[in-house]
């Protein structure tokens, strides 16, 4: 068996160098140049290397693996940390995802997940794993051919051109009912491109199993519009898990066809976003809180054109007041942007916040602030804006608890 490419492990805004002398080095950094090409916002090109920006996960090209992991300190990184935020990212993900809902195909995943590929990878396999098990569902189709018995509706004009010959035979057009359907299709060109791409040992015998007792599936060339055209039922709904991780890894498939060896798969996330959502979703269910993400409002509107909207991260009401929290994935002391102070000043006149802050990762303590009142202000009540700061210790769900009780110790008067 070939030797399998370490992983390439590093930190967001890392810089990552190759040495052009070596054919391996050579090879990846091509694919990276070209896959740059198409337009992706995950690095920029410097000279020979690559400039990681302010998105995480994993890019596999052909067998090499390239983590990029969160960062949120500004110490020197060693082996420890990446090991700790590799996790760190993964379990993010599962508590902004949900992936622990179903049983019993999402509660027990056998592997240890080694990267963001690898999570994803298994959640696939043990979703269409239970999908057999529980037997695939079938569907009516239109199809038409050739058979030895009239069946359905006689397509006079083919039957002619075709079977002048063979007299026995009859071109018709028929409803079939079976597992040949747009779902099946998509879960089937899954498990091939799981079956070309995959490094993880420890999968590739439930992905052989997978190709076995999957019914084999036409073809189709995979877009957005092909997602955008399935429909879920009583009877299907139990696909839509399956269908989600079909939709990450065929849209972000990139085959090499030119060579057939350096095929690109990228899934990477937008840390700022992944952040507020896992802010969110710490939030959500708390008592007495009502929490929304990304609740816009009308913001300004232009003579004849579209009405702007201003949309903080996440609102929270509390016993009839708001409070507003946008939350940002980057490292400050105790000056925060200009623009995200303005920003903040907004927040609170348009959403009549009785408190705004801007929620970061980081051991800091809370920063009280308050935005100074003009003249013609002076009789409003102050207008307080906050730094919070919330450090990750232990475990993701530990944090998130510490993230719950920042927030409302912030709110306060929270029972």
């Amino acid at each position: 068996m070939k030797h399998k490419p370490e992983p390439i492990t590093v930190f967001e805004h890392d810089s990552l160098k190759f040495d052009l002398k070596k054919k391996s080095d050579q090879e990846l950094y091509q694919s990276l140049v070209i896959f740059f090409g198409k337009g992706v916002p995950y690095y920029n090109l410097i000279r020979n290397g690559v400039k990681f920006n302010e998105y995480v996960g994993a890019i596999q090209v052909g067998k090499t693996l390239i983590n990029i992991l969160p960062k949120a300190d500004k110490r020197k990184s060693d082996c420890d940390k990446k090991s700790k935020w590799n996790q760190v990212l993964i379990d993010m993900l599962r508590a902004v995802n949900g992936f622990e809902v179903k049983a019993p195909s999402s509660t027990d995943l056998k592997l240890k997940n080694n990267s963001v590929l690898d999570l994803y990878f298994e959640l696939f396999v043990t979703e269409v794993e239970y999908l057999l098990h529980r037997g695939l569902v079938k569907k009516y189709r239109k199809t038409e051919g050739n058979l030895t018995t009239l069946k359905g509706q006689l397509l006079f004009t083919q039957q002619t051109s075709k079977n002048m010959v063979h007299k026995e035979r009859f071109y018709t057009k028929y409803t079939t009912y079976d597992t040949e359907h747009l779902l099946h299709i998509v879960i089937y060109q899954t498990i091939q491109v799981l079956k070309r791409i995959n490094t993880n040992l420890g999968l590739l015998s439930r992905i052989n199993a997978l190709l076995l007792n999957f019914p084999e599936m036409p073809s189709l060339k995979m877009s957005e519009a092909i997602f955008d055209k399935i429909n879920f039922n009583r009877k299907t709904s139990g696909y839509k898990k399956v269908i989600e991780f079909s939709r990450l890894i065929l849209l972000h498939y990139h085959p090499d066809l030119s060579k057939g060896r350096n095929d690109v798969l990228a899934l990477m996330f937008d840390m700022n976003l992944l952040w507020e959502q896992f802010v969110l979703a710490s939030l959500n269910g708390k008592k007495g809180l009502k929490v929304r993400g990304q609740n816009s409002k009308y913001f300004w509107k232009p003579n004849g054109g579209k009405r702007r909207t201003i949309r903080p991260d996440i609102t929270v009401n509390f016993n009839g007041n708001e409070y507003v929290l946008d939350t940002k994935w980057k490292l400050v002391e105790k000056r925060p942007a200009i623009e995200d102070i303005r920003q903040m000043y907004a927040y609170h006149h348009y959403f009549n916040a009785k408190k705004v802050a801007l929620l970061y990762p980081g051991a800091n303590s809370y920063i009280s602030g308050s935005f100074v009142k003009t003249e013609q202000q002076k009789e409003l009540t102050p207008m307080e804006c906050g730094l919070m700061f919330t450090q990750f210790e232990h475990s993701v769900k530990h944090w998130q608890r510490r993230i719950a009780k920042s927030v409302i110790d912030w709110i306060g008067d929270v029972k």
